[in-house]
């Protein structure tokens, strides 16, 4: 036995890094839209992360939830969250059978470049299927290219 009287810490585990992030509910309609991009935008600014480019992405996708995702009682979730320097986005709403697809818009046509503006600003998108009826589209951005870009 030794004569030392070794005092040993307890282990605590340690809390890993807190990941910022924010979700919310909102109705599937264009002003629903606008507060989801309102609301990104003001979260960003309290978070410290570029928003310019981040916006962009919000909008387009809550108004794509909101004329394409809806169904009538059923709002859309816009999800927000920051791991590292790489911003997640989420938006997701209740009509999983209709898949967005990026396509090439008619130069005519006074809508349809919603994906192809959320394919130039994100380093990159895609859908994830959930519970049915649910889908989740989503995009990444860097800090970089989230304050970077116009």
């Amino acid at each position: 036995m030794s004569d030392v009287n070794e005092e040993i810490a307890p282990s605590v585990a340690q809390p890993g890094p807190v990941v910022p992030n924010f979700s919310v509910l909102l109705s599937s309609t264009p002003r629903g839209a606008r507060l989801a991009r309102l609301l990104a935008t003001d979260q960003l600014r309290e978070w410290g992360f570029p928003h310019k480019s981040a916006a962009h992405v919000v909008a387009e996708l809550a108004a794509n939830a909101a004329a394409h995702g809806r169904l009538p009682g059923r709002s859309f979730r816009l999800t927000l969250r920051v791991t590292g320097r790489t911003l997640r986005i989420e938006v997701a709403d209740t009509r999983g059978e209709r898949r967005p697809e990026l396509r090439e818009a008619d130069p005519y046509a006074e809508s349809g470049r919603g994906l192809v503006l959320v394919a130039a600003l994100a380093d990159r998108w895609g859908v994830r299927d959930g519970r049915f009826p649910r889908k989740t589209v989503w995009a990444e951005l860097s800090d970089r290219s989230a304050g970077e870009r116009p």
